[in-house]
């Protein structure tokens, strides 16, 4: 609205929205019957950013945009227009494993797995069995791994730019539904359910495969309580996290697959973490704490102003990147936890808080969950500034994922694809 003030109606302290339904099906377990969803129904703001028709340049810069070269974007802040746009198998529950670029194409998690020219949109392979639901798109350096869509209990390795199976492993017949969460140079970390005799299962298994053999390294039996799904994981030397619905934290040897250490998170935690180097940094309400990997120890806090809570961290190129939800954007060191900058632009300019980034020079892009006042905002690294948004306009719920292969940007909202330049 015209002459409103924009920074004191949506700077709301301590508004943390729980994530979407849909994303909520996607982290309590794949293969869920998907109920109907209206615009609406989650975190949505008031007052939209204006943007263009489907397949136009997108949305406004608003307040910081489009100033400094290099952005990709079009004159005067506009967003750039895509340089394809295509519709997709895309089957997503808003988690940020199902969008994936590598080998010079781009893929959806869906039915069928399609992987698209990354230049010219045009399918290169495809996958008959698809993904599945609520599995992650696990890339390593040169395998894309994939729970196998027969259900038969195998992990199966697929070379990106062709499609071509290039690995496969089988945890044995007493497992269900094993799913790759972590993958390093080494091994594949899994985890799946333990059968009953009765063919029930009530606990479930956390492995690790050899990723040249398949064979299994080591396999431990979580606690009686924790699940199969839900899980976030990352790898970073000897040490594998992760994070379950169960608000647990936990630190396993990569070696062995013995428990390092474990903490419980915060209710305003919904898994998400980020890694860098030997610390493991995680929201837990209005403080972002770095814990060692080695002890858990608390390395650094940094407190949000306000009572805001904090959202989705990443580390990318050495600097830490998150957003509060009153709106204000940090930088920080990853090694200290000290301030580089913060911004109120998103605040200034209206806008949802993103949830998923990617870097492309120095440019920051990030998805946001939902429709209007989001889509992929393009932030200056440098300085916490908008430079552009791109919203297709389709009122579509999902919520909007992000990738890059460095030469372009791929924003995925339902099943539409657009490629935007960087």
């Amino acid at each position: 609205m015209a002459g409103r003030d924009n920074r004191s109606h949506d700077r709301t302290p301590g508004a943390f929205p729980p994530p979407s339904r849909r994303r909520v099906l996607r982290l309590a377990g794949g293969g869920l019957a998907l109920v109907a969803l209206t615009v609406g129904t989650v975190g949505c703001e008031e007052e939209a950013v204006e943007v263009e028709e489907p397949g136009s340049a997108g949305g406004d810069a608003t307040k910081g945009g489009g100033e400094g070269s290099g952005d990709g974007g079009g004159e005067k802040g506009q967003a750039p227009k895509p340089l394809w746009s295509k519709s997709t198998s895309a089957e997503t529950y808003g988690d940020n494993d199902e969008l994936v670029a590598a080998g010079g194409v781009v893929i959806a998690s869906g039915s069928p797995l399609a992987a698209l020219d990354a230049a010219t949109g045009e399918q290169k392979w495809s996958l008959p069995g698809g993904a599945v639901p609520g599995a992650p798109l696990l890339l390593s350096k040169d395998t894309l791994y994939l729970a196998s869509s027969d259900y038969d209990g195998s992990v199966i390795g697929y070379a990106p730019a062709s499609g071509k199976e290039t690995w496969r492993s089988r945890l044995g017949k007493e497992y269900r539904q094993p799913q790759p969460i972590a993958v390093d140079e080494e091994q594949v970390y899994v985890v799946a359910e333990i059968l009953e005799k009765d063919g029930s299962s009530k606990t479930n298994v956390i492995a690790a495969l050899n990723s040249t053999t398949g064979r299994i390294a080591w396999k431990e039996q979580r606690d009686v309580g924790t699940e199969q799904n839900g899980i976030h994981a990352a790898v970073r030397g000897r040490h594998l996290v992760y994070t379950d619905f169960k608000k647990n934290l936990t630190v396993r040897d990569t070696a062995s697959g013995g428990q390092v250490w474990t903490h419980k998170t915060t209710k305003t935690n919904y898994g998400f973490f980020t890694v860098h180097q030997d610390l493991v940094i995680v929201p837990q309400g209005n403080l972002l704490q770095a814990f060692n990997l080695a002890d858990g120890k608390e390395k650094w806090s940094l407190e949000a102003s306000d009572g805001a809570l904090f959202r989705e961290p990443a580390v990318l190129e050495e600097v830490l990147y998150v957003a509060d939800s009153a709106r204000t954007m940090w930088a920080v060191d990853p090694r200290t936890g000290k301030q580089l900058w913060k911004s109120e632009a998103l605040a200034d300019a209206g806008l949802q808080v993103p949830r998923q980034y990617v870097k492309a020079g120095d440019t920051l892009y990030g998805a946001t969950d939902l429709d209007k006042q989001g889509g992929i905002i393009a932030i200056d690294a440098r300085t916490g500034a908008v430079r552009w948004t791109f919203n297709d306009k389709t009122g579509d719920y999902h919520a909007w994922l992000v990738a890059t292969d460095g030469k372009r940007v791929f924003a995925l909202h339902g099943k539409k694809l657009h490629a935007l330049p960087v």
